[in-house]
């Protein structure tokens, strides 16, 4: 038997054909221990132009530090009201918002820890495979030493992390391309 390669196809705009009822802005119920966080922003592409059908998904640890996940064998907590979880759509202006909560540290390899992070899957038109972003919390101390952070250009890093604004909400863009300002996305 021969196998051959099927071709390849864009992630995007039909990822929203069936998928909708997995949407979640709100990562979190009332009785999900930890500090409630918003998070918003827009996605654009090199040009500054709206990218108005992308989709982030968004993975992360609880309160603390520990995966809703088999594999995080962690001898930490599991909140049973957090998943962790959320699948954000963007509107007509490429901008998202949603609702967390602040997650813990998480252990990393060879005894290392990292910052409190979100784990940031970004679907659009155009992209032959989703990108994998992270942000970050401007202002945590444990930025300074995150094993991840520190593989990243100092010069580049402000792009990983979502700034506090005066009302509380953290603000955080995802710019696709083509200039500096572009977001850090990794190999995976």
């Amino acid at each position: 038997m021969t196998l051959t390669a099927t071709t390849s196809h864009t992630v995007g705009p039909y990822y929203h054909i069936g998928l909708t009822w997995l949407n979640r802005e709100n990562l979190t119920v009332e009785q999900t221990l930890g500090e409630r966080v918003a998070i918003t922003g827009q996605v654009v592409d090199g040009n500054g132009d709206v990218v108005n059908d992308a989709m982030l998904e968004v993975w992360q640890a609880n309160a603390a530090g520990k995966y809703d996940h088999p594999e995080d064998d962690q001898d930490k907590p599991l909140d049973p009201n957090f998943e962790g979880f959320g699948r954000i759509p963007v509107d007509a202006e490429g901008r998202f918002r949603f609702t967390t909560i602040k997650p813990g540290t998480v252990e990393g390899l060879k005894g290392t820890t990292q910052a409190p992070h979100l784990v940031v899957l970004v679907f659009a038109r155009g992209l032959v495979k989703h990108l994998l972003t992270r942000i970050y919390f401007d202002g945590e101390p444990a930025n300074v030493s995150d094993p991840l952070l520190e593989c990243v250009p100092a010069e580049r890093r402000n792009t990983l992390l979502a700034k506090q604004d005066a009302s509380g909400v953290y603000q955080w863009n995802v710019i696709l391309q083509g200039t500096d300002a572009e977001t850090v996305f990794f190999d995976y």
